[in-house]
């Protein structure tokens, strides 16, 4: 089998595809995530999500044959609460990955519970609409450490070679007090510094990525870094690849600049 590229999206949000007045505003992020499965060089076994939004003391596989769903936001309407998403879960992949990660020397646990959260929910129905794709998670592990994140990828690249699909789902920026207008400068001095950041391959890339809290307007576009650490996973797994920008929107959150990345 052919070996699979890993993904950094900016996943949008709360469940913006359901909701008619925000998916108009995303059409360049609604057309990059439906190119993705077009950019594959084969159809995955599995897709394994690395979520912004499930963070755990320890690094934890998602194991459940049927995930439930979690409505982690607030404010939409009534009936974005009832969304199903009913992909299967991918036990057999999940083993793999713990036992990797276990292989590795890094601590992972199973979870039978967790279900899917709108970090990949939303952005793998614009993927997959029909639900038919086998999805699990692994989740970030508390305290954002760069280097544990980057070695948890590398302890996962073999699995592209097995069909097991990376994505890192958060956001270029995510600063939910500062959008609109004002976002514009300090979200694009920001996704200056990401991009030339990785344009690079090998140490020199990780090593910066290392250091991206000094970086321009970096606490501003990320206060929390929890929606930017799920790329060092995807990175950590592609470490020599090149990368390539597959979305670009000048106008993301009302004003602010976000992308999307492909290694491999």
């Amino acid at each position: 089998m052919s070996r699979l590229p890993t993904y950094f999206i900016s996943h949008g949000g709360g469940p913006w595809p359901w909701v008619p007045e925000m998916r108009q505003t995303m059409p360049l992020l609604e057309q990059s995530l439906v190119d993705i499965p077009k950019q594959l060089p084969e159809k995955p076994k599995a897709i394994l999500v690395i979520s912004g939004h499930w963070e755990a003391p320890a690094f934890s596989v998602m194991s459940n044959a049927q995930p439930p769903m979690i409505y982690d936001y607030y404010g939409f309407p009534d009936y974005t609460y009832q969304i199903q998403y009913q992909a299967p879960g991918a036990p057999a992949f999940a083993n793999r990955v713990h036992q990797q990660l276990k292989d590795a020397g890094i601590n992972a646990v199973m979870d039978a519970s967790q279900g899917f959260d709108h970090g990949t929910f939303a952005p793998l129905y614009i993927m997959y609409p029909k639900a038919d794709m086998p999805i699990f998670q692994l989740s970030l592990k508390s305290g954002y450490n760069v280097e544990e994140h980057l070695a948890v990828g590398r302890a996962l690249q073999g699995l592209r070679d097995e069909g097991l699909l990376i994505i890192g789902s958060g956001l270029s920026y995510h600063n939910l007090r500062l959008r609109g207008p004002a976002a514009r400068g300090p979200s694009s001095q920001f996704d200056d510094w990401l991009r030339e950041t990785l344009e690079l391959s090998g140490e020199a890339r990780s090593d910066r990525l290392r250091h991206w809290s000094e970086a321009p307007s970096a606490r501003i576009s990320h206060p929390r870094e929890d929606h930017l650490v799920p790329l060092m996973v995807a990175v950590g797994a592609a470490e020599q690849d090149a990368v390539t920008r597959v979305y670009f929107d000048q106008n993301a959150l009302g004003g602010a600049v976000a992308s999307s990345y492909r290694f491999g």
